[in-house]
């Protein structure tokens, strides 16, 4: 067998750091994952960045969730994935005319919006808000359509799950279960759509170490960080994400 069949592929290095993002996330930083499309996006085209990250969603998934298995909200979930399912299916629906650029730019805007308004009652003492369906609902719509067109589903989430002020392991596992739904599901629609081919796939497999990497690094983080800390940096990560999401779209 000839050597070059050992070789990397030249956009490994982008693609093994937004690997090691996404694993960061399934770890427990949750926002650090949406990073993973942007990085490779600098090195090859997003919808191919998309496509090869899913598979390293996916497997990544399955070590955040044995890392969480007993740290979860399940009432949560029952509100969240249903209503996701519904996004994705919407997605997959309205693929040929959905622009990323547009679904980016309300994502971003809403995310921003949030942490704007974390920012304007910092000063106030922080009161839990319930998972309640209405919300849930919608939230999590929106989050199975947004993971479907750009893997940016991690806003939506924060939205919704941030102001329950859960636990920070509960926060992760719940996340943890939440996306390993969702990147399961969206694994029939991306097959059915050709995204999954063999080139894409191999690339992927490369990909799979610094994900594991990642994950690891993100579990530590989550149980040395202190609580205040840890919101904070969730914080600013979805204020960093949801202005980039916001220029991409409007600078195309």
């Amino acid at each position: 067998m000839p050597a070059s069949a050992f070789a990397l592929p030249p956009e490994f290095a982008v693609g093994a750091l937004s690997a090691f993002a996404v694993g960061l996330g399934k770890g427990g930083l949750a926002m650090m994952g949406t990073f993973g499309v942007p990085i490779f996006a600098l090195a090859i085209s997003p919808i191919r960045a998309a496509a090869i990250l899913l598979p390293v969603f996916v497997f990544s998934d399955v070590f955040a969730i044995w890392l969480y298995r007993r740290e979860f909200s399940v009432r949560n979930l029952a509100i969240l994935v249903p209503a996701a399912i519904v996004g994705i299916a919407t997605g997959w629906l309205f693929a040929a005319r959905i622009s990323d650029a547009g679904v980016g730019i309300l994502v971003g805007v809403l995310g921003l919006g949030f942490c704007l308004n974390a920012w304007r009652v910092r000063h106030r003492k922080p009161v839990p808000h319930g998972a309640d369906v209405p919300r849930g609902l919608m939230w999590g719509s929106m989050l199975g359509f947004a993971s479907f067109v750009s893997h940016a589903g991690a806003p939506p989430f924060q939205i919704y799950v941030l102001p329950q002020r859960l636990p920070r392991a509960v926060y992760a596992g719940t996340s943890a279960f939440t996306f390993a739904a969702v990147n399961a599901i969206k694994l029939v629609p991306y097959g059915a759509l050709g995204q999954l081919s063999a080139p894409n796939l191999r690339l992927s497999a490369w990909l799979l170490v610094p994900a594991l990497v990642g994950t690891q690094v993100g579990r530590y983080a989550v149980k040395v960080l202190p609580e205040k800390v840890y919101y904070a940096f969730l914080q600013v990560a979805l204020g960093a994400i949801s202005v980039d999401l916001i220029l991409k779209g409007v600078l195309g």
